[in-house]
């Protein structure tokens, strides 16, 4: 009973959220359209709750739950926390977009509590099928969402090639899983490790499934060559629903990296660091590259993320504690980015207009000056110009990787990063320098407007600050990992 108990209390956070996104879905059917803003507010509830008792309930020690295949350590509470705050700031972005185009409804609201639900359980999975369970409530959760517009051709074609593509994915992750557990006699994470590490051989089909477990990651990640996907699902998805799956959905494939290969795979380090090596060259070659040739801003956000992908997998391919720190931190700090990039495109967009092309953005400084800042400061993020968060991020996956003997490579990333500098200035450009197409006055609500401010402003102050954000990264880090 102790123990029933016990599993309760640590899983506290996802039973408020699970039972507030079936409450708004049955709430919602009571409700009359001009009273939907309670919706919002019960969905920021959960969140605010499920934050509370994340916190209040933390410890520096690593406990586990359900017959130790739940993990309650300071990795999960921290990654859990940046969830919830970057879910909340999707509901402040999107709220205004939703309500112009018919989907401010319960359903959407259900579905994106669902995908914390499925991250927060990916973020504290023991055992690979927990892991497994909880990435096919995401990923199942974002197909419903980017269909959700269901009059939107675009919309319903992006969700067929992401359900497709992501059922394949999700298939040889599964596939990998089951040849690891054919070879250790364990689904558990910490009873792989410690198999491998009594001395079974390192089977052809222990590496073979690893092949396919790292297949299923990347694409999870979007890393080349599984990135087909990104820039299709980014431009046909709904705003409300690109910002969703561009930003904390990193967070927990990075959180499903680190269970698997870290703690699950370290006896095969040397051969699943070839692998990242390989696809982080790759993915920041064909992010950057390609982006210079995009004229839809969304699809230019697409490959940006692909490049962005590419330096987290320079910090993880070191294999050392510097190296998963300095990547925790990169993606927390991608996140606010993006965060803030495409909450500036849902502020420009309104109804029967969307603000998702290159040229929407042109005059941007003639018609709101502080929007064409902040919107600056995201640029110079993204494109790891000093005194930004970016470039402290940039700096440290890199300072990680030379550490670790990958010299030339990161002489290769920053010509890269260089490159990839032009389609970031040219945004900046854009607003600056060109006459306005577009003369509608930007509207949007207060709070909208006070939270993107702050968002984008942090960039900066954590820019010149960093020490936060990386305390909390070495925190979760060196107390999980020990």
């Amino acid at each position: 009973m102790e123990n029933i108990r016990y599993d309760l209390i640590t899983a506290l956070p996802e039973i408020v959220i699970v039972s507030m996104a079936m409450f708004i879905l049955l709430a919602d059917l009571f409700l009359k359209p001009a009273n939907r803003i309670a919706i919002y507010v019960l969905a920021q509830l959960a969140l605010l709750g499920a934050a509370y008792f994340t916190f209040s309930t933390h410890v520096p020690s690593v406990n586990y739950a359900f017959s130790g295949t739940f993990v309650d350590d300071a990795l999960s509470d921290v990654l859990k926390l940046m969830i919830y705050l970057g879910t909340s700031l999707i509901f402040v972005y999107s709220r205004q977009y939703i309500q112009q185009r018919d989907m401010f409804r319960g359903e959407f609201y259900a579905l994106v509590l669902f995908s914390v639900v499925g991250m927060m359980i990916m973020v504290s999975g023991q055992n690979m099928l927990t892991l497994y369970v909880g990435l096919e409530l995401l990923s199942l959760s974002l197909y419903a969402l980017v269909a959700l517009d269901r009059d939107n051709a675009k919309a319903t074609e992006a969700a067929m090639k992401y359900f497709v593509l992501g059922a394949l994915a999700s298939g040889m992750l599964l596939y990998g899983m089951s040849m690891i557990y054919g070879m250790t006699g364990s689904l558990n994470i910490a009873d792989i490790n410690n198999a491998l590490m009594a001395g079974t051989k390192i089977h052809s089909v222990l590496i073979l499934g690893l092949v396919f477990i790292v297949s299923g990651l990347a694409f999870k990640l979007g890393a080349v060559p599984f990135q087909m996907w990104v820039p299709d699902v980014y431009e046909g998805s709904p705003t409300a629903v690109t910002i969703l799956i561009s930003s904390v959905p990193k967070l927990a494939a990075f959180a499903l990296v680190m269970r698997l290969l870290v703690q699950g795979l370290p006896t095969l380090a040397a051969d699943w660091q070839q692998m990242l090596m390989i696809m982080a060259v790759l993915s920041i070659v064909i992010g950057n590259v390609t982006a210079i040739a995009q004229t839809n801003l969304k699809r230019m956000l697409a490959y940006s993320t692909i490049s962005h992908i590419g330096f987290v997998l320079y910090g993880l391919m070191s294999a050392t504690m510097n190296g998963f720190i300095f990547a925790m931190f990169y993606v927390i700090s991608y996140v606010l980015m993006t965060l803030a990039g495409f909450g500036i495109i849902l502020l420009l967009s309104r109804k029967g207009f969307e603000a998702d092309e290159l040229d929407d953005l042109k005059g941007l400084n003639q018609r709101s000056p502080w929007h064409a800042f902040l919107m600056l400061i995201v640029m110079f993020s993204m494109a790891g110009i000093p005194p930004t968060l970016g470039f402290y991020a940039k700096f440290s996956v890199l300072q990680a990787a030379v550490a670790a003997g990958y010299v030339w490579l990161v002489v290769f990333a920053v010509l890269m990063a260089v490159i990839g500098a032009f389609y970031y200035l040219r945004v900046i450009k854009l607003m600056y320098f060109d006459a306005p197409t577009e003369h509608h006055a930007i509207e949007a609500p207060m709070d909208m407007r006070l939270v993107l401010g702050v968002n984008a402003l942090a960039l900066l102050v954590f820019g010149i600050m960093p020490e936060k954000i990386m305390e909390l990264c070495i925190y979760a880090m060196t107390s999980s990992l020990s």
